[in-house]
């Protein structure tokens, strides 16, 4: 039997990078899944992603939601439950990085950043909780960073939603264990994404690479591999961790 089978797994972000391999690693595990994206021009790889899905043998389903809007988050939640009847499974995977130095940053940057890494966690669970707790079952994933466990130079914004995301994480954990909601957090290093492609070029490449005990960046199927053990029953005695999948670069 495979490991998700019969279960509903929402995954925000999913267009692709991180979110996209967890989405069809869910459906290979049996899982149904709705996922969201939020532009229009994501349309077209949302629309591929949903045909890889449904050929996998499970019911899935592309939303354009904002992440970072309760209310959009709201009718997000409330249209999945209509359509496929439960949310046994929540990644919250959105999300984006606007670098700059201290001095620099506008507080637009800033809020735009806490808004659509952190906000979005809270808007999502507060979301999906309900069913779960009515159900007395179910799994929220965080996608946290190792930036937000280290810090890192320009990187103010992004290292300050990712730790908040790690300490929400926890009360999630111990406000609803009782319900047998587990709540985890996964804290992913340098991933071979579109997002850091331009890190792989050159000496800056092995100047990263360097400063990981492993040797290489992480591929999007390392993340989705822990998100499938946290969302299955092999990880059912686990909540309120972070894992952190950096090849060592956070020892």
């Amino acid at each position: 039997m495979k490991l998700l089978a019969g279960k509903t797994a929402i995954v925000t972000g999913a267009a692709r990078g991180i979110g996209e391999a967890i989405a069809l690693k869910f459906a290979e595990a049996g899982a149904n899944v709705a996922f969201t994206y939020i532009s229009d021009s994501s349309a077209p790889k949302a629309a591929a992603l949903t045909e890889k899905l449904v050929a996998l043998g499970v019911k899935a389903k592309a939303y354009q939601s904002n992440a970072g809007d309760f209310a959009q988050c709201e009718a997000f939640v409330n249209d999945v439950l209509k359509e496929f009847g439960s949310v046994d499974i929540c990644v919250n995977n959105a999300g984006i990085s606007k670098d700059n130095l201290l001095l620099r940053m506008t507080p637009e940057q800033w809020d735009e950043v806490i808004k659509v890494n952190l906000n979005s966690v809270f808007y999502m669970t507060k979301q999906v909780i309900r069913p779960m707790m009515k159900a007395r079952a179910g799994a929220i994933i965080n996608m946290s960073s190792v930036i937000g466990e280290m810090g890192n130079a320009g990187q103010g914004s992004y290292a300050a939603s990712k730790a908040g995301i790690i300490g929400f994480t926890k009360s999630v954990a111990k406000e609803l264990g009782s319900r047998n909601i587990r709540c985890n957090a996964i804290a992913p290093g340098f991933v071979e994404t579109d997002m850091t492609s331009y890190l792989k070029e050159g000496e800056a490449g092995e100047k990263y690479k360097a400063g990981i005990p492993l040797g290489r960046f992480a591929t999007a199927e390392d993340i989705a591999n822990t998100a499938l053990f946290l969302a299955s029953d092999m990880g059912s005695y686990i909540t309120g961790q972070t894992i952190s999948v950096c090849g060592g670069l956070n020892i």
